[in-house]
């Protein structure tokens, strides 16, 4: 079992689920059901991870509102330490509107608390002891984001591995300061339109070469064209699992969830994608981010079938 530091955004995400059309300003459109669930990138990885038998301590601000104690209640219902949370009555705890269908979804998001974390709040006693730190939405934490660098320094020297899901550039500049970052990073976390917006590369693998830095291992989430990361400079694949989905909220943050859980085992990167893939597949078979994430055993049922039915053909 590893211990895993998640460190980043907390709010909950309001799901609006099949819509007859996609919304335009000034009319109006309906959809088929609506949550309101757990949601934020670093939060659903978190939750994937825990779910997947790992101990998970959980740090970002909230306020002290319904919002936020609905996040941290989440939170400790699965088991996650967030007893280092301290939630501010001076903030107001942000959240995501998701409009989703089973293709894809559009995200309209309130920042509100999530803007007020800092480098300097997160200490190395929340970080000694465990074994890994994840970090997400690179773009969207403008308070932590300039001392993301130095969060990472601190936990490499400590002996923790990590990683960073870059999240989307809302500004669509993708200043290239996350560059940096990545001098600190073991696992980088893009999907496809994210990987664009930081090379300028629409082909994988040339974007992967491009970022290739020596020590970080870019894992580009390529959504039904499966995943790539490159291993000694050579492209290894894996292909999305042919499921139908409900809903695709935080796949890719589930995806992340299921290599973590495995490549900090030790996993060969072939294995940890391939887990990673059935985990992301798993969450779009239900509501919301966090509604239907994989056990291990759930993980493993899925590639186990998918195995048996490749013999068959």
């Amino acid at each position: 079992m590893r211990t895993i530091v998640a460190i980043g955004e907390l709010n909950p995400d309001l799901i609006l689920q099949d819509y007859s059309s996609f919304p335009e300003l000034g009319k109006e459109v309906v959809v088929r059901d609506c949550a309101l669930t757990m949601g934020s990138a670093t939060a659903i990885c978190a939750v994937g991870l825990a779910r997947l038998g790992n101990q998970v301590r959980f740090f970002g601000r909230v306020g002290q509102d319904p919002y936020g104690e609905f996040c941290i209640r989440f939170l400790e219902r699965v088991g996650i330490d967030v007893s280092w949370m301290r939630p501010d009555e001076n903030l107001k705890t942000g959240i995501t509107v998701s409009v989703t269908s089973a293709k894809d979804r559009a995200l309209v998001t309130y920042l509100g608390a999530m803007l007020e974390l800092r480098a300097e709040d997160v200490t190395d006693e929340l970080l000694s002891g465990a074994d890994h730190l994840h970090m997400s939405s690179y773009y969207l934490q403008e308070g932590l984001r300039p001392g993301i660098p130095d969060v990472l320094e601190r936990a490499k020297r400590l002996g923790l591995t990590t990683s960073l899901d870059p999240g989307f550039d809302p500004s669509e500049k993708w200043v290239p300061d996350i560059v940096i970052a990545l001098e600190q990073v073991d696992v980088f976390f893009p999907n496809e339109v994210e990987l664009l917006g930081i090379t300028g590369f629409e082909d994988p693998a040339a974007a992967l070469a491009k970022l290739n830095n020596g020590h970080t291992l870019t894992v580009a989430k390529l959504g039904r064209r499966g995943a790539m990361a490159l291993e000694n400079g050579v492209p290894v694949s894996v292909g999305a699992f042919p499921v139908s989905p409900v809903d695709t909220t935080g796949a890719g943050d589930s995806f992340n969830a299921g290599f973590l859980h495995r490549w900090t085992h030790g996993a060969p990167l072939a294995e940890a994608l391939r887990f990673g893939a059935a985990c992301g597949a798993i969450s779009t078979l239900a509501f919301g981010g966090c509604g239907g994430q994989a056990t291990e055993a759930q993980a493993q049922e899925l590639l186990e079938r998918s195995s048996a039915a490749q013999c068959r053909q």
